[in-house]
């Protein structure tokens, strides 16, 4: 990338591909490992881990090297300037309280959502995700959501460079069904998928908007099938999450 545009720093972009490269899958790597999961060649790479060292982002056993809190402070620097991190907290919890079903808030990264706020239930569901969990935007209610807000433009690119997998068997894999799909969520107003993304799984969510009335994240309601019927999250969950959903955004209209 940054030898195509002569305005991105190559060490930067290195730098930023390595860090990304740690997961819960990888938590800890050695030299070898991480100049294996990014391309870049074992010098760049050990090099790179002990800046990261030096500066407290990592640490290390004299092998591998793990992050430390510390990089916590770039992804807060984020949440801190969402308009309406803080404020969605409270109308979270309270549908939460009422549906007694977890909830949570995610934006759009490329092809995948990020939460960026949880409210979870008292039960427990079959996975539990936190704020920076990442998912697939195609499978999920909230992902449709987003999608369905994009301009034709950038829906068209994410369609032509996203691989439709199936993740279960109702998992939708053709192309114009999904066009079809975000068609109908942006008309409604809200997505509602069954287990397309975990079998057992039901959400529902609808669209977050900053105040000239762009959709800047989803939310949702998310409960486990054999608790609630696809009737059940339309006719009962659904209005309420749309009446959550218009509270969030007239706050954040309120901060303006």
């Amino acid at each position: 990338m940054s030898r195509e545009d002569p305005d991105v720093i190559d060490s930067v972009e290195k730098a930023l591909r390595l860090l990304q490269s740690f997961s819960g899958e990888a938590p800890a790597m050695s030299v070898s490992e991480a100049a294996a999961a990014t391309g870049l060649t074992r010098a760049t790479a050990r090099r790179l881990l002990l800046t990261f060292e030096r500066l407290g982002f990592a640490e290390t056993d004299g092998r591998r090297f793990q992050l430390t809190p510390r990089v916590l402070r770039l992804g807060y620097g984020y949440l801190a300037a969402l308009p309406f991190w803080e404020h969605a907290q409270s109308h979270m919890r309270a549908l939460s309280d009422e549906v007694k079903e977890s909830s949570s808030l995610a934006t759009l990264d490329g092809g995948e959502i990020v939460y960026v706020a949880r409210v979870p239930a008292s039960r427990m569901m079959t996975i539990t995700f936190n704020v920076g969990s990442r998912l697939p935007a195609y499978p999920t209610s909230m992902g449709r959501v987003l999608l369905a807000a994009l301009p034709p433009a950038e829906l068209e690119s994410y369609l032509d460079t996203t691989e439709l997998k199936r993740l279960t068997a109702t998992t939708i894999t053709d192309r114009a069904k999904l066009e079809a799909e975000l068609a109908r969520v942006a008309e409604q107003g809200y997505a509602l998928v069954d287990g397309e993304r975990e079998e057992g799984v039901r959400s529902a969510a609808a669209p977050v908007r900053n105040a000239a009335g762009g959709v800047i994240a989803a939310l949702n309601v998310s409960a486990n099938a054999a608790r609630v019927s696809v009737a059940k999250l339309r006719e009962e969950f659904v209005p309420r999450l749309l009446e959550t959903a218009d509270a969030i955004t007239k706050d954040i209209a309120g901060l303006h």
